[in-house]
């Protein structure tokens, strides 16, 4: 990460102060940053100057790092809430700061601003110390390139796979949930709106919880355990029990139950993963993708494409019937949705935004009209290991309560969503249960099938690691599923 820590922007100058702003000085102080200055000044008003993480190179001159700053303030806690001291760490750059378009498109007061959030983050301080530790500042870019080169948005109940300590230690701490920050407002700016959502640090059995259950469940129980977090969900990377070691009637009253009366509300995932139309010979034997061959497009409609996110945002329900989002190209606001989604760590990786953005531009290449529902008589699909390990849950917590659940490829615009026969709005039908538009295969399922192909995939419940490649067939339904290593998906032909 090219940063540097200084005082905050050094900016004093050109800040805004409790009385009315200097002729001349608003105008230098872009009206963005200014609004959420204003939100940390209300919150922390004798912390003038914070400690700041700066980005050197700005994102929009090329450099790595999509944060203009990140702000390191020292919150004090709340005794009577049983609040302990922290440090709260603040971004500035998911938003729009600017309004001239160098960095996000701007769009209106009405919507949301640049991608209608920043992050916070809540880290316990440790005794003695004196200045914030600057890791979460560079965990916060990460997240934020991810962000800004998947252009998939967070949102409160949201969960993101880590699988490394977070501060790099030896820590248990190696997951994350989001939610609203405690402390901070929404904040209208003349470029939109900005909500600021929090990181909370877990543990990967407390993960395990939210992914089967849902995560705004798990909010809620780490709110009830004070050295989990508390009520302000505060992050301890010493924290060496998980809630569920702490209270073991967690588990038992408030997940295993949650889990089996009201299924999982994760609906969907960014992964790794491909698939096949087996009913149809490949062009060549460089590609077999049937995708990507013939008069085949190889890019999603933005249609398609705006349906597909909305399917993992939100799988709004009506008439208590499961519901895949109607299309809808215009961009959605961020209110808490219904259900939630999972960024797996197999997708948070490096990679330029002029690919990202090529990618969703060209999706316009291709007339909405002039892709057709087709349907196939035999698939194959292919998961990576992360991917293929949240197949029980798909099947177990989404379809058996009549719901859906998409995976959505890192590389390129291959989306695969399994739907269950009470899902309204599907192009898949129990007469053709494989459809595809382009390069998105819906699938679906019978609860007869569902219950076969879990008996079948027990094995990928286990947390020991599987040995690769696994394959899974179903003859009779003409489905087959291969669990592959990450190094398949990473081949340009895959």
């Amino acid at each position: 990460m090219y940063s540097h820590l200084s005082e905050a922007v050094g900016m004093d100058e050109v800040r805004p102060t409790s009385g009315p702003a200097a002729p001349g000085l608003a105008s230098l102080f872009p009206p963005g940053l200014q609004a959420i200055y204003g939100e940390c000044r209300r919150l922390y008003p004798d912390q003038a100057n914070p400690l700041q993480v700066t980005a050197i190179v700005k994102y929009w001159l090329g450099g790595p790092d999509p944060l203009d700053y990140i702000s390191m303030y020292r919150n004090m806690g709340c005794a009577a809430q049983d609040v302990q001291e922290h440090w709260h760490y603040i971004s500035f750059g998911l938003s729009d700061l600017y309004g001239d378009n160098r960095v996000h498109e701007f769009t209106g007061q009405e919507g949301p601003s640049g991608f209608g959030f920043e992050l916070t983050f809540r880290l316990k301080r440790e005794v003695g110390e004196t200045a914030p530790p600057t890791w979460p500042a560079e965990l916060m870019q990460g997240l934020a390139r991810y962000v800004f080169q998947s252009e998939n948005t967070f949102c409160s109940g949201d969960h993101i796979s880590w699988h490394n300590p977070l501060d790099n230690s030896e820590s248990r701490i190696q997951h994350m949930l989001l939610t609203e920050d405690p402390q901070m407002t929404p904040v209208h700016t003349p470029f939109g709106l900005v909500n600021f959502l929090q990181i909370v640090g877990v543990c990967t059995e407390e993960l395990q919880a939210a992914q089967q259950w849902n995560g705004q469940g798990m909010l809620e129980l780490l709110r009830g355990v004070h050295v989990a977090g508390g009520p302000w969900l505060i992050t301890d990377m010493r924290r060496g029990e998980t809630i569920f070691d702490i209270d073991p009637h967690l588990q038992q009253e408030c997940v295993d139950q949650g889990i089996e009366t009201e299924g999982s509300n994760l609906s969907g995932v960014s992964a790794k993963c491909v698939w096949d139309d087996l009913s149809r010979p490949p062009e060549d034997e460089e590609d077999s993708r049937s995708i990507c061959i013939g008069s085949q497009p190889r890019r999603l409609s933005e249609k398609d494409t705006e349906q597909i996110r909305e399917a993992l945002r939100k799988g709004l329900e009506f008439n208590t019937k499961a519901a895949l989002p109607p299309i809808n190209s215009q961009r959605q606001g961020h209110d808490r949705p219904q259900q939630t989604m999972g960024h797996l760590q197999s997708q948070l990786y490096h990679r330029s935004r002029k690919d990202s953005l090529e990618s969703e531009s060209s999706a316009a290449i291709v007339p909405h009209e002039l892709v057709r529902t087709r349907q196939l008589e035999s698939v194959h699909l292919k998961f990576n290991q992360e991917s293929g390990t949240l197949l029980p849950l798909c099947l177990r917590g989404r379809l058996l309560h009549g719901r859906h659940f998409t995976y959505k490829s890192i590389n390129g615009d291959t989306a695969i969503t399994f739907v269950s026969t009470g899902v309204e709005g599907a192009f898949a039908t129990e007469e053709h249960p494989y459809a595809a538009h382009g390069p998105w295969l819906q699938i679906l399922l019978t609860e007869e099938f569902v219950e076969q192909m879990l008996g079948d995939l027990s094995e990928l419940n286990t947390r020991e690691e599987t040995k690769l490649p696994k394959e899974y067939s179903w003859p009779e339904n003409k489905l087959k599923i291969s669990v592959l290593p990450d190094s398949v998906f990473d081949s340009p032909l895959q």
